[in-house]
């Protein structure tokens, strides 16, 4: 079984992934920023381990992954401004990258966002800003030898899903379910065969199981 340490995991789909990763019997440790979430990750299980993205630089997130097996990145700045989008969309990934490799850990599965997000509406400067942010990130951990998974949910949804979704390299546009996105990333975490791969997700009518395992080349 694997560490899995959690970059967001007090968020939709960190907190939906916590309970899925340790019924597979992985040990999970999360990141947190107020000292009251420490707490209520200790009570579900997880390790707590103290560190804001807007102040962390490569040295407190190498010490802070120390031991971990698997690293996922489900951070966001969530629309809170575009300063905010720089350091926790763009420089967080990077960072993650480079605590990574002082560790030793190669698997590393990062949530990106769809290429087609917002394209059919006027969404303003922050939210391209945004867009131009996870590129960035995405960019560096692809030119990485490491084994990561870009993972690129469609428009999330704040619900739990049916268990059926869409997955693939390139698929039509839609809503996905926080759920989903947690759903697949525990079945990532079991499946390092897929590796160095940019996978597009939305609800759909595969089992997440079944979908992920179709990938696998």
């Amino acid at each position: 079984m694997a560490h899995v340490f959690i970059i967001g995991a007090t968020g939709g789909v960190g907190q939906r992934l916590i309970p899925l990763l340790q019924d597979r019997g992985h040990a999970v440790s999360g990141l947190h920023r107020k000292p009251e979430q420490a707490d209520d990750l200790r009570a579900k299980g997880v390790t707590p381990v103290a560190g804001d993205l807007m102040q962390m630089d490569e040295a407190a997130m190498t010490a802070a992954l120390k031991g971990a097996d698997v690293v996922v990145f489900s951070a966001g700045a969530a629309g809170s401004g575009q300063d905010r989008a720089t350091v926790i969309d763009g420089d967080g990934p990077i960072k993650m990258l480079a605590a990574a490799r002082a560790n030793g850990i190669r698997r590393l599965l990062v949530v990106s966002v769809f290429p087609e997000a917002g394209r059919t509406k006027d969404l303003g400067a922050a939210f391209e800003h945004y867009m131009t942010q996870k590129k960035r990130a995405d960019v560096a951990i692809a030119a990485s030898d490491l084994d990561w998974v870009l993972l690129r949910p469609g428009t999330l949804k704040d619900d739990d899903g049916d268990g059926h979704v869409t997955l693939g390299r390139a698929i039509a546009y839609g809503d996905v379910a926080r759920g989903h996105v947690a759903g697949v990333l525990a079945e990532l975490v079991e499946t390092p065969a897929i590796r160095q791969e940019a996978l597009e997700l939305t609800d759909g009518t595969t089992p997440v199981p079944q979908a992920v395992a179709a990938m696998v080349r």
